[in-house]
């Protein structure tokens, strides 16, 4: 990890070096051969805000006897940030800020650090609040399929990123946008919440090295993946949803009750009531003082925090909320553990039974659509009509996901998935001019999904 991730070079560095030593190279080209690339640049450009903000914290702690290097406390660093997008927006404009959300705007815009090196990406892949309850507290070979399916799901969407968000750039100025052999990742699969409860998910680091055709390697091409995000999720929820009920047996169903203007949630039938709220308590511990810690800022500082700050402020919300780590459980103990709790929610043996039961074993589980031509035309059209009523401007993304929500409602079989999908989307791109993000046949590399 420390190889590749933090200095841009083969994850079996020293091995490699060893063997190009044994092998008669020289030092310095030893070094050379475990290289993937050029090395990550170092910035120092922070910009004017930046300089002014670095230069008032080292008065400030003078002022009070600390060091200059010292950390300042955030609502130190909040106060001054303001003060300072305050001047620096009347000495651009020659006015003060119309509204806090002007000022919120500017600060946002003069704090961004103008260029950036970027070592990976993070993805994390994690099912809803009831396929990890049942997961739980299931025995331990239904159990096993669900992970296998969450397993399957993941490793489904990252060879999907490799056809679909897999690039480099060449030529001058990084004009051409060409072929890479797939992805470099590290993959890890979590059991649970800090809190304890049970919270299945994957997080996988995706390496910003990528090896073009002809062998050299140089940077992945952000920018495609990061347009792809929410289709990759999209298609996460739509596989493991359709794994799930093909190897189970089980439906999921919108859970009513969502919040506002959000759309509604997709959880296994059944899987409700007490028990999947008792282990998300982690995440509404948060949710709550993240939202106290927003309305304070607002009051403290006369405008919104920035994107910037809004991150910091739920970072600050997790670890005031965050209990003291417990110790490491084997996965034996953690499922003796949550059975134990679901006894206690649930009331007993008996209706622990019940309830695995009714899950598994769900009454009129729908059958899904005969798909002709006229069935994708009207499936294209509703999510033309979707996308175009959430976004200003769009693109195939945007239709590609809105397309992996309306056949994961539809009940369509996991072998027959992606073709659908691909015919919604080219139907909905024929009837509309949207720009198509191009697709390039490529060689997968292997990736572990766990």
């Amino acid at each position: 990890m420390r190889a590749l991730f933090g200095e841009g070079r083969h994850p079996n560095r020293a091995q490699v070096e060893s063997d190009a030593v044994a092998a008669g190279s020289s030092p310095a080209a030893a070094d050379r051969a475990s290289r993937l690339g050029a090395p990550y640049p170092l910035f120092t450009d922070d910009g004017e805000f930046r300089r002014r903000c670095a230069r008032a914290y080292q008065e400030l702690n003078a002022d009070r006897g600390e060091a200059v290097g010292a950390p300042v406390p955030a609502e130190d660093r909040a106060r001054i940030g303001t003060a300072i997008a305050s001047d620096m927006f009347r000495e651009q404009f020659g006015r003060d800020p119309l509204d806090p959300r002007e000022l919120s705007g500017h600060l946002a815009r003069i704090s961004r650090q103008r260029t950036t090196a970027v070592a990976g990406y993070d993805l994390t892949f994690s099912p809803v609040k009831s396929v990890s309850t049942l997961w739980a507290i299931a025995s331990r070979d239904i159990a096993d399929v669900i992970e296998q399916a969450h397993a399957d799901a993941v490793a489904d969407v990252l060879a999907w990123l490799e056809d679909h968000a897999t690039y480099t750039r060449a030529g001058r100025h990084s004009v051409a946008q060409v072929d890479a052999r797939g992805l470099l990742a590290a993959a890890f699969t979590h059991r649970d919440s800090r809190a304890g409860d049970p919270d299945l998910h994957t997080h996988v680091a995706i390496s910003n090295k990528v090896q073009t055709l002809d062998g050299r390697w140089q940077a992945l091409d952000g920018r495609p993946l990061y347009a792809n995000t929410v289709a990759a999720s999209e298609r996460y929820n739509t596989r493991i949803e359709s794994f799930l009920s093909e190897r189970l047996g089980v439906r999921f169903a919108e859970r009513p009750g969502g919040e506002p203007g959000k759309r509604p949630v997709r959880e296994i039938v059944g899987v409700d009531g007490p028990l999947p709220r008792v282990w998300s308590s982690r995440r509404a511990a948060i949710d709550t003082r993240r939202a106290e810690l927003s309305a304070a800022f607002q009051t403290d500082h006369g405008r919104p925090p920035t994107a910037l700050e809004a991150t910091r402020l739920a970072q600050q919300a997790n670890l005031e909320t965050r209990q003291a780590k417990h110790e490491p459980l084997t996965y034996a103990e953690q499922r003796a553990a949550w059975r134990t709790s679901a006894l206690s929610v649930l009331g007993g043996e008996h209706e622990l039974d019940a309830y695995l039961h009714r899950a598994l074993h769900p009454s009129g589980a729908p059958t899904g659509p005969v798909v002709t031509p006229g069935w994708v035309s009207k499936v294209a059209a509703s999510a033309v009509e979707r996308v175009s009523l959430m976004n200003a401007t769009w693109a195939e993304v945007h239709v590609r996901a809105e397309a992996e929500r309306r056949v994961r409602l539809s009940g369509i079989r996991a072998a027959e998935l992606d073709a659908v999908v691909e015919d919604v989307v080219t139907c909905a791109l024929l009837s509309v001019a949207v720009p198509k993000s191009p697709r390039v046949a490529i060689e997968k590399s292997p990736l572990m999904a766990r």
